[in-house]
């Protein structure tokens, strides 16, 4: 009666646990203990649960901590353009046929994301930080 991501059972995958837990921590504007991060998440997860999620996320380098109260305040250790990114880079590095998935990326883009693209890649072939690009100062 439950299947490999949990869903017949109602219970959620653990990367998608993850994936809230994270985008929780960078909507905060300060670290968050275990449950202030549950409070903040839909649904009704035990409070075990999201601890057990947070260790997991810090073990693997994902989350620092400092000490609050007899527990732990968490925050991500990097921003969540560098996480995607990063994921991105990754997936790209796996696939057998580098050029292959590159052009099925791009072919399925949206037109205002093919024009960002281009974009960025002009400003990176010109010295700009594309981080930077229309951005203010």
């Amino acid at each position: 009666m439950h299947d490999r991501e949990g869903e017949a059972s109602g219970r959620r995958a653990r990367g998608e646990l993850e994936s809230g837990v994270l985008a929780t921590l960078w909507g905060a504007e300060e670290p968050l203990t275990a449950r202030q991060v549950r409070d903040r998440l839909p649904g009704d997860l035990a409070y075990t649960t999201v601890l057990t999620i947070l260790s997991r996320l810090y073990d693997k380098g994902m989350l620092v901590r400092h000490r609050a109260g007899r527990g732990y305040a968490y925050a991500p250790a990097r921003d969540e353009a560098t996480h995607t990114a990063d994921q991105m880079h990754a997936l790209l590095e796996h696939g057998s046929d580098r050029e292959a998935v590159l052009s099925r990326f791009v072919s399925e883009l949206s037109e205002e994301d093919e024009q960002l693209l281009h974009r960025l890649l002009s400003d990176q072939d010109s010295g700009q930080d594309p981080g930077r690009a229309g951005k203010e100062p």
